[in-house]
């Protein structure tokens, strides 16, 4: 195994364009939106979980992106990606084997990915998940904000350096008459100490400085934590959070109870969504302007996409059987005169019709 992780660290490059060619292909696998087919989503589970592997060893190396991860016992985000690759592969086999019953397992998927989720949302000190979790918010702070003080998305009071700058280690200020005493008393007090230490006892201490550099003791946040200290955005900002982590399995739940064609899962979804996003950007806003809370570039980004994925409210039924469905077929209609440009319109939306009859492919989760 370590033999497979240093070659995959060293050919990274290599390894990225074999995977996304591979990926690439699996879209054309004969008979690949088929109900009756599971060898094209198996192949296309597999790579998935191939390449969510080949990340996590890039990803873990010694001077890898996300080394200094919260908690590196267990590969969250790894987890997350085996399962979403999964999920296609239950829905598939329980379709053909279960019919409309499928709804029980991938219910039971969704589940596990909740659990997963607020495992890494609990244990990473309640940090905004990026990507539903598959990539790790690691943050990495300027000089005078250290990471140590963040809680949650949100920043500490007391971050900034004030005059303390100009302040020694007994507090006191080195350019006045008392300072200057002091720091010749500690200057006098290290060099007798010094002087009496043997030789071979200064070359241990300073192999221990070397070999056993200090830890900082990074405490971590919790939730009484966040809504003593935030008040009401530390609440909007969990409520968000916990919102985006449940809204797929409610909506599978509903799909279950009322029917894939029901309006009522539909909106139930769309409103989840809406709430959840809504009390994220009122908390990112509220951040602006040099106040307490702020959030990384990265978080900020990740609300956007959290909102561009409600154009897949497009792809789901029954509003794409009612009327994305028709605006597709008449575009294939009207380009399918066209050389060259209608057989590839034509795929095009094979593709996408193919696509959409998965929820897996159209869940955002």
């Amino acid at each position: 195994m370590e033999a497979y992780k240093t070659w995959v660290r060293r050919n990274r490059d290599y390894v990225h364009s074999l995977e996304s060619l591979a990926n690439g292909l699996t879209w054309f696998l004969p008979e690949r939106f088929s109900t009756s087919e599971i060898g094209p989503e198996a192949v296309t589970a597999i790579l998935g979980i191939i390449t969510a592997i080949n990340e996590h060893i890039i990803d873990t190396a010694p001077n890898g992106r996300y080394t200094g991860s919260a908690d590196p016992s267990f590969p969250y985000g790894l987890c997350i990606s085996a399962l979403k690759d999964l999920e296609t592969l239950v829905e598939v086999v329980a379709e053909q084997y279960y019919g409309d019953k499928k709804w029980n397992f991938i219910a039971v998927t969704e589940a596990t990915k909740v659990m997963v989720r607020l495992a890494l949302f609990r244990n990473s000190g309640y940090k905004m998940l990026l990507h539903g979790g598959e990539i790790p918010n690691v943050q990495k702070d300027s000089d005078d904000t250290s990471s140590q003080q963040r809680i949650g998305g949100f920043l500490k009071h007391g971050g900034h350096h004030g005059p303390g700058l100009l302040q020694n280690n007994h507090g006191q200020n080195p350019w006045n008459l008392e300072g200057r005493a002091l720091s010749a008393l500690s200057r006098f007090g290290e060099s007798a100490r010094m002087i009496s230490d043997p030789v071979w006892m200064q070359r241990i201490q300073q192999q221990h400085a070397i070999m056993e550099p200090p830890t900082p003791m990074i405490k971590r946040p919790t939730l009484s934590m966040i809504l003593s200290e935030k008040d009401v955005n530390g609440a909007l900002f969990l409520l968000g959070e916990v919102l985006f982590i449940t809204r797929p399995l409610i909506y599978v739940l509903f799909i279950r109870r009322y029917g894939v064609r029901s309006w009522i899962p539909w909106f139930l979804s769309l409103g989840v969504d809406f709430i959840g996003i809504g009390f994220l950007s009122h908390v990112v806003k509220s951040g602006k302007g040099g106040r307490d809370q702020q959030f990384s570039a990265s978080e900020k980004d990740e609300v956007k996409r959290r909102k561009l994925l409600w154009a897949l409210y497009l792809m789901r039924e029954p509003f794409f059987s009612k009327y994305t469905r028709q605006k597709l077929e008449s575009t294939e209609m009207l380009l399918e005169t066209v050389p060259l440009i209608g057989t590839l319109a034509a795929k095009i939306v094979e593709l996408v019709i193919g696509a959409q009859t998965r929820y897996t492919y159209m869940s955002g989760s």
